[in-house]
Order: structure tokens, then C-alpha cells, then sequence
């Protein structure tokens, strides 16, 4: 299947790389989609996906092929890091990134071992019993996994387990960096339940599918745009009693693009001209 990419109009130049897999299930047919998104503002963008004819996640080859194109596109100097889940590990992949010099923060599961350069092998979560729960651990020195030689960081979650992250470099950025990824969690809701119930799709053609997601992306960046827009020009969203916005950008947009269509024109073309400016 082929890469869709759609380029924004961002005025940050160095992004994080959000890498993630989604999907869902229409009647018999599997939807499975892996996708490299950007982390911005607060929120993940969707970049470069693609989709996978097959149940469970993406191989090394499918990520790469992710990685090289967004580089062909944007330049390698544009990630600032890519983080992902324990879904997305691997000798291969992790050699792949440290060969491209590309910074990233991948978790990995609890039970797997290390081994020191003297030799000796151990597992992260022995220190991380003394831990206390949200207290984040760096270890002092590089360890290898496989044959991947790294940094290590991790704390101990209240539910009892453990988040261990892997990192090129930057050990100390590592789990700021790693918390950005559940914006792509916020992006994803706004695809499905929360906006545009992407789910609800009676397509079950791969290929349909694919232009489908590049439409959403489009319609969820325009969405987002106009509600930074609309706050800022027209009538700024209101700051309930706990300190936080009533409506997310999104959503705040997505009302005012909704109502244009059905009442305003001469508001919708002020709206369509958003989406083209930086």
C-alpha cells in the first residue's frame, strides 16, 4: 500500500515523532493502521501512515519505510525524537534509528534484560522496586539491549508496573518526551468518537480506507486551525472554574466549521482561507 503524507503549515521546524498503530473492526474485515504522526501544541498531527492488510502490528520494514519517507520529505534534522510503545521494538529497528542518528524514547517491556559491558545481565525493574511510584530512575551508564547499546530510564506506575524507556541519547528529555505521546490518544478520539466516528465507515477496501484517513486528517487539521483562529480573532473560548478551556481547539472548531455550512458562506470561505495560512 502506498504512504500518504499531508504537509502543514507549521511554524515549529523540529518536531517530535509520534509512532503509533490504531485499529478497528467492520463486520469480518480487520482495519489496521500504522501511523507517524507530530507532536505540536499540545496535540499529535497525522503525517505519514500506512495500511496494513494484516491483524497485529507493523514489521521493522513497514516503520522504516515510515521513517525514510518522512525524512525524504521533511529532513532528518526536523525529529526531534520519535517515541513510541512496546508494540514498536526490535534489534533491527533500534539499529535502524541509532545508523540514522535519530534521537528516540521507545518503551519496552518489564521482563526484558540488559546486559552491562562487563557482561553481567539484569533487568530494570530489580532497581525499580526501591523506587517510589512516579519517581523516574536514569542509569548511569549505556546497557544493551540485544545488541543495541543504549541509555535507560524508568519509574514505577501506581498500578504496579513499570515504565522503562530505551533512548539514543537525551536520557534526561526521555520521559517528558514520552508523555507527549498520549497526544496522539487526544488525535485519535477526535477521528472516532469524539468528532468524526470514523468507525461508523461502512468501507471495508483498503485502498478507500487510506484516502478516507487522508480526508479526516484534513478535515481534523482544518478543524483544529479554525478553533486557534476563532479564539483568537472572533470569540475566545470560555475558561471554566478549574482553569481549563471549555472546548478543546478541535472541538471549538469543528462547532464553527459545522454551523458555516449550514448558515454562513461568506464565514466558511474566511474559514477555508485559515486552513492555507501559517
Amino acid at each position: 500500500m502506498p504512504l500518504f503524507c499531508f504537509p502543514y503549515c507549521l511554524t515549529k521546524q523540529i518536531w517530535l515523532s509520534v509512532l503509533t498503530r490504531t485499529n478497528w473492526q467492520f463486520g469480518k474485515t480487520d482495519i489496521n493502521l500504522c501511523m507517524l504522526s507530530v507532536s505540536y501544541d499540545g496535540i499529535a498531527f497525522p503525517v505519514l501512515w500506512k495500511m496494513l492488510a494484516k491483524r497485529g502490528n507493523s514489521n521493522c520494514e513497514e516503520r522504516i519505510a515510515l521513517i525514510k519517507r518522512f525524512v525524504k520529505l521533511f529532513g532528518k534534522e526536523c525529529i526531534e525524537a520519535v517515541v513510541a510503545d512496546r508494540e514498536f521494538i526490535g534489534n533491527e529497528w533500534f539499529s535502524f534509528l541509532q545508523a540514522q542518528a535519530i534521537p528516540f524514547h521507545i518503551r519496552i517491556k518489564d521482563n526484558m534484560w540488559f546486559t552491562k559491558p562487563d557482561g553481567e545481565r539484569m533487568k530494570m525493574s530489580w532497581i525499580l522496586q526501591g523506587c517510589r511510584p512516579g519517581e523516574v530512575y536514569h542509569h548511569p551508564k549505556m546497557l544493551y539491549l540485544d545488541n543495541t547499546l543504549g541509555y535507560v530510564s524508568g519509574m514505577k506506575i501506581k498500578n504496579g508496573e513499570y515504565l522503562i524507556l530505551v533512548s539514543y541519547n537525551k536520557q534526561q528529555q526521555a520521559m517528558l518526551n514520552y508523555k507527549q505521546r498520549w497526544q496522539i490518544e487526544t488525535m485519535f478520539k477526535a477521528f472516532k468518537t469524539k468528532g468524526f466516528n470514523i468507525e461508523d465507515t461502512h468501507l471495508s477496501d483498503i485502498d478507500r480506507i487510506d484516502k478516507l484517513i487522508a480526508v479526516v486528517s484534513i478535515a481534523f487539521t482544518w478543524a483544529y486551525k479554525v478553533g486557534i483562529y476563532v479564539h483568537q480573532n472572533m470569540k475566545p473560548i470560555v475558561i471554566k472554574k478549574h482553569k481549563r478551556k471549555a472546548h478543546s481547539f478541535f472541538k471549538y472548531g469543528l462547532k464553527f466549521i459545522t454551523n458555516a455550512l449550514l448558515v454562513g458562506f461568506d464565514q466558511l470561505l474566511t474559514l477555508i482561507n485559515v486552513l492555507s495560512c501559517t
